[in-house]
């Protein structure tokens, strides 16, 4: 499908003041190269305060950057989810794995939970994400009022996820939890990632064995929190990466010749348990587990 362009647009801050464009735009965004930020600058569709900019010119904090860009084909991925649940005020869907929840990496804008759950529900917002690889549930908040219940709860810890996981090697019999610091670190393709870092933000995986199995460990973990990529980080940070898990190996660090949205793991959001954000009233949630975690 190739989709009708976007318009990407920040506010710049103090690591602007003095940059060139050009330098901006090449250093903050590596997923081009510099020649292409040039050609791009060339043809018009970078702008600064609504004006064409030039490589060029010197930029300061609190400008508008923007970059328009033409229509562009995306990436084929699965394109339908099942909705679980449904009421005024909430959906719950299960999403594929290899179906980004959002519009990200520069490659998906129309090729998009949010973009198929809006086409059906224009008032619907997501609560969170999954990876693009990870299956399973996704809540969405159908009016101003759910939203701001459902983040209250989510903040006080109220919501409980369970997701089930593939991880090399033997876990432990045991149930064992992992709280390695999550944030971001330097990466030679991105400029930065998320991974285990010692200066990251707090985060907490219950990890309990399911199942031994020839190729790994089947996986129950609980989250606390909600930090990108957690499972996947915490896992490998425990020296489990997920079977297949391009991205994160020991030690919870990327590799550096793999991006986020490369798939091969198996990592589903299984089960979700809240209060109605309404009637107060317990709701539980299943998203019936593809077969590779059964």
């Amino acid at each position: 499908m190739t989709n009708t362009g976007w318009e990407y647009r920040e506010q710049l801050g103090g690591e602007a003041r003095g940059l060139t464009v050009l330098a901006y735009l090449a250093a903050r965004y590596r997923h081009a190269s510099e020649q292409a930020w040039s050609e791009r600058i060339a043809r018009g569709e970078v702008l600064v305060d609504g004006e064409l900019a030039t490589g060029e010119q010197a930029l300061r904090p609190g400008q508008l950057l923007c970059w328009r860009r033409p229509p562009w084909t995306e990436p084929e991925v699965p394109l339908h989810f099942e909705t679980l649940y449904e009421d005024d005020d909430l959906l719950v869907v299960s999403k594929p794995s290899g179906l980004p929840t959002m519009p990200a990496g520069g490659l998906f804008l129309r090729h998009t939970l949010l973009a198929l759950v809006r086409a059906r529900d224009p008032q619907a917002a997501p609560m969170h994400r999954l990876g693009r690889g990870t299956s399973g549930l996704v809540l969405f908040g159908r009016t101003a009022q759910a939203r701001s219940r459902l983040q209250a709860a989510w903040r006080a810890h109220r919501v409980e996820k369970v997701y089930r996981a593939l991880a090399s090697g033997e876990l432990p019999a045991e149930p064992f939890v992992v709280e390695a610091p999550i944030g971001r670190i330097a990466h030679p393709a991105l400029g930065s990632l998320n991974a285990a870092t010692p200066a990251g933000k707090p985060a907490r995986s219950e990890v309990r064995r399911v199942k031994l199995r020839a190729d790994g460990s089947l996986a129950e973990v609980r989250i606390a929190t909600g930090r990108p990529h957690q499972i996947r980080v915490h896992l490998a940070f425990a020296g489990h990466p997920l079977v297949g898990d391009p991205l994160y190996g020991p030690g919870g660090i990327p590799r550096a010749d793999a991006l986020p949205g490369d798939l091969g793991y198996q990592l589903h959001a299984w089960r979700l348990a809240l209060e109605h954000p309404r009637t107060g009233r317990p709701l539980q949630l299943e998203a019936p587990l593809p077969a590779a975690l059964q």
